[in-house]
């Protein structure tokens, strides 16, 4: 790894191989800018691949990019093979013509809102046009968390978590106050509101999420990674924090949109009917 770093008024720079400083840190010419390059050679002692995937990269930047609104990610393939690829790809290409890197760039101002928006573009009608959006930040307790959730017509679930930027592929404790959060305040709505009845279960999980769309993306001061390939979140003070924000501001979110909250709930009841009379029919 070589990094270089301008700031101070000078540029600086230092190598490292597994850890270890190559030379001490070398300071450069004077400069008045600022900002840090890395430079990453893969070690294939350590590595089974030193072959980058431009599809797996940019995936991954363009979902950093989503989640962490306003920063811009721009991602260049330089390498002879992609230079070559590209050129092959395009009607403009013209012989004798240097071949133009391939390039992306990432930049989303409305951060997961864009990112629920960029899901449920693929999934066909929407059941209410506004994505709901949620902040919240415990400065004492260096925990902050943002949720974005929108429900299209589809069955489908579709709930991604987030700690630091890691995606939580095995869920934790921020998901599972997301989704206690969601079940008790859905279910309390529809009784005051009379669209469930006395006599009618309670909606479950599965009910409520049943097209819905959402992005959980908390950020902590001391997160504890758990499960075999460490992406489930730990920490117990993330399920009460997210439990408590989630059912605040939804509560409010359904009082002041009435009529999509009621959308909302009839489709997780119409989910719950299908899940009954299949039951029956087996």
């Amino acid at each position: 790894v070589a990094v270089e770093i301008r700031t101070d008024g000078h540029h600086w720079s230092q190598s490292y191989e597994r850890g270890v400083p190559t030379a001490p840190l070398a300071q450069g010419e004077a400069t008045e800018e600022t900002g840090t390059s890395v430079t990453f050679w893969a070690d294939s002692s350590i590595f089974e691949t030193t072959d980058y995937s431009f599809e797996t990269l940019s995936r991954r930047f363009q979902e950093m990019a989503f989640l962490n609104k306003g920063l811009t990610i721009k991602l260049t393939d330089e390498r002879a093979s992609a230079k070559a690829t590209a050129g092959a790809d395009s009607d403009e290409a013209t012989a004798g013509e240097p071949e133009e890197p391939r390039t992306v760039t990432y930049h989303y101002e409305g951060g997961i809102v864009d990112f629920v928006t960029y899901l449920n573009s693929r999934k066909g009608e929407v059941i209410h046009p506004t994505v709901i959006d949620i902040e919240a930040e415990d400065k004492d307790r260096l925990l902050s968390v943002e949720v974005a959730m929108q429900w299209n017509g589809g069955y489908s679930e579709g709930v991604y978590s987030f700690a630091n930027t890691i995606h939580t592929h095995e869920g934790g404790t921020h998901e599972e106050g997301f989704r206690g959060a969601l079940t008790t305040l859905v279910n309390k709505y529809a009784r005051d509101r009379k669209l469930l009845r006395d006599k009618d279960d309670n909606l479950t999980g599965d009910d409520i999420r049943e097209g819905l769309t959402a992005i959980i993306s908390v950020k902590l001061g001391e997160p504890q990674f758990e499960g075999q390939t460490k992406t489930k979140l730990g920490n117990t003070e993330a399920k009460t924090f997210v439990q408590k924000v989630v059912y605040e501001h939804l509560a409010d979110w359904f009082d002041r949109n009435p009529n999509e909250a009621a959308d909302i709930i009839r489709k997780g009841i119409a989910a719950a009917t299908a899940r009954v009379a299949a039951r029956k029919a087996r």
